[in-house]
């Protein structure tokens, strides 16, 4: 793929550098007006991602994000059923997805891979994945979100009007991208399983 991009690339430039002096001098003004741009979008969605993770922080201390991991656990419980109830993966899955669909997708990252490092150690296969795991996967990749404040961050950073805007269609279209990864989680094990 790197390759593809640098090709695109250098023939681009090729091509602009081949129209004369305009071609070189819109080059020029285009690179220095992209980096503009990108560190002035950086700057603003910096400020705005930090000012969720600080959100996520006081959530934490305030026990939100443990309420909603109790309010949680039933759910936990019915996908991930190999899990041994006081399992120390249960707390590690339950936070992962907590974060997860409070839209922390960079905080909910560490989380995941400690999950998934939970998880593994109750496999007894480690050359393959365990159910749980796959689950696991299925259901922090398409994440119900009910926060969406990264995309919020880019859309402020962007200067929409409304950045909020999208959380209703952000909250639908999660929950039906996590139906169908647990849909296909759930058909995927009984194929495997059937004799």
């Amino acid at each position: 793929m790197n390759l593809i991009w640098t090709a695109i690339l250098a023939v681009s430039v090729l091509l602009a550098f081949l129209q004369g002096a305009d071609g070189a001098t819109a080059v020029t003004q285009g690179v220095v007006k992209g980096a503009e741009d990108a560190v002035v979008f950086a700057f603003g969605l910096i400020g705005a991602l930090a000012f969720w993770s600080g959100m996520l922080k006081v959530a934490e201390a305030s026990g939100i994000t443990n309420a909603v991991a109790r309010a949680l656990s039933p759910l936990v419980r019915l996908l991930f059923p190999s899990i041994p109830p006081g399992h120390p993966a249960s707390a590690s899955v339950l936070m992962a997805i907590t974060v997860n669909m409070l839209g922390l997708g960079n905080a909910a990252t560490p989380l995941g891979l400690k999950a998934m490092e939970d998880l593994a150690d109750l496999n007894g296969r480690r050359d393959e994945a365990s159910d749980a795991m796959c689950t696991f996967l299925a259901v922090s990749t398409s994440g119900v979100t009910l926060i969406p404040s990264t995309v919020i961050a880019v859309r402020a950073a962007a200067g929409s009007a409304q950045p909020a805007a999208v959380v209703v269609t952000t909250l639908l279209a999660t929950l039906a991208g996590t139906a169908a990864a647990v849909a296909a989680d759930r058909l995927f094990q009984l194929r495997r399983w059937r004799p």
